[in-house]
């Protein structure tokens, strides 16, 4: 569809799209039974109504807080508590985790994956946040225990990062990420907003840290995703883990475009939230790296957007066009833009939404598509499986409508 564009760097313009994205799941994904769907088509359709990811589960939570906060509507506070009760009677577990992966009929939860991952106790710990942040008091009590369990079962004092994956019986597996750190920085960030505890900043600074700054130099100063734990426990860099995989979403092999960008976008929030004389000098220096390397290799001059990832030595290994990469570097690139001053940043703004515009955004129906070819084709019409629920393409606008506000 060619749809004349609009300006991006507008505000309301960007309040204009979050409420035309939640206008595609408004009235077809809460399940008055309990919490929502989690599986759509382009036009919509519910396609899976019983699968429920607690990935999905909590960043639905995340959307109706964020549209409350935002617009005011109460059927979004209404919506955001439904969610968040969704994750702690579903997906709570008697032994204080959280299932992965359930089947509900409408009445009762079956889990069908009982696997502890960090990365999913990083989103319920932001769900809370962020329901907090809501006016959804009850979730107080639920964001100091998600925290607490993170410190009990994934936290490793001796490395200052979490752990990643344990089984129902919280024995942990000696596979280490750092994209569960990555969204437990995020999370901190929330908790840190939502109650104005230090302890939730200074977690945030930590994990920033030692993840951009110590891992990153075990791998050319930038982020990689998979480490194994080494003599004492240390982390160690697998170069090889899902090297011929990439059915993995959330462990791609890579250095992954979206999550230096996403990383960039962080330490900049960080850094907004610490006192001027507690910000460290590496903050913006890496930022930029991180974004600069990112833009420099995952371009795809021929057909536009950012690919997915690519190797050590900067040759692309995965060619397909995410949303989630799109979202989470334009919000980035106005960031740096506003932090710097620099124009060029908004120029990569205004490349990546103009691309967005054309190839990742159903102007009809509302919402972002998931996934392209690397020639903008569709690969199915499967736009929004578990795991998606257009939290990044919400969240960046969010993102960017607040950097703005505070400039």
């Amino acid at each position: 569809m060619n749809t004349p564009q609009p300006d991006f760097r507008s505000p309301e313009f960007l309040l204009g799209h979050i409420r035309h994205t939640l206008s595609f799941y408004e009235g077809r994904a809460l399940d008055a039974s309990g919490g929502f769907f989690h599986f759509f088509k382009d036009d919509g359709t519910v396609y899976d109504r019983r699968t429920r990811h607690l990935v999905s589960s909590t960043r639905f939570v995340f959307n109706h807080a964020m549209a409350f906060r935002r617009f005011g509507r109460p059927h979004d506070q209404a919506a955001a508590r439904h969610a968040l009760q969704f994750v702690q009677q579903a997906h709570g577990q008697p032994n204080g985790g959280y299932a992965w992966l359930l089947d509900w009929d409408g009445q009762r939860a079956t889990v069908q994956d009982a696997t502890q991952h960090c990365y999913g106790m990083a989103f319920v710990l932001l769900a809370h946040a962020h329901a907090v942040m809501a006016g959804i008091g009850e979730a107080l009590a639920g964001l100091h225990d998600t925290f607490a369990l993170m410190e009990q079962r994934f936290w490793e004092p001796a490395n200052g990062l979490y752990a990643d994956e344990a089984t129902p019986g919280w024995q942990l597996s000696p596979y280490r990420g750092q994209n569960a750190n990555m969204h437990g920085c995020e999370a901190m960030l929330a908790a840190h907003e939502a109650t104005g505890e230090q302890r939730f900043l200074d977690r945030a600074l930590l994990l920033a840290e030692l993840v951009t700054q110590r891992l990153a130099g075990l791998a050319d100063g930038l982020v990689w995703e998979h480490y194994r734990t080494g003599p004492q426990g240390a982390w160690q860099v697998d170069w090889d883990y899902n090297r011929h995989d990439r059915s993995n979403i959330f462990r791609p092999w890579g250095f992954q475009t979206g999550h230096l960008t996403e990383w960039a976008k962080l330490l900049l929030q960080l850094e907004a939230r610490l006192p001027p004389a507690a910000r460290p000098d590496w903050i913006v220096p890496t930022a930029r790296r991180f974004f600069d390397t990112a833009v420099q290799h995952g371009w795809d001059a021929q057909h536009g957007g950012l690919v997915y990832g690519f190797e050590p030595g900067g040759a692309v290994c995965d060619a397909d066009k995410y949303f989630w990469v799109q979202a989470e570097s334009f919000a980035a690139a106005a960031l740096l833009g506003l932090r710097t001053g620099e124009p060029g940043y908004w120029q990569w703004y205004d490349r990546l939404w103009s691309y967005s515009w054309a190839h990742m955004i159903d102007h009809q129906h509302g919402a972002w598509y998931r996934i392209r070819t690397p020639d903008n084709r569709p690969y199915s019409d499967e736009k929004s499986p578990a795991g998606k629920t257009d939290y990044h393409t919400m969240g960046a606008c969010h993102d960017v409508l607040r950097a703005l506000a505070a400039v």
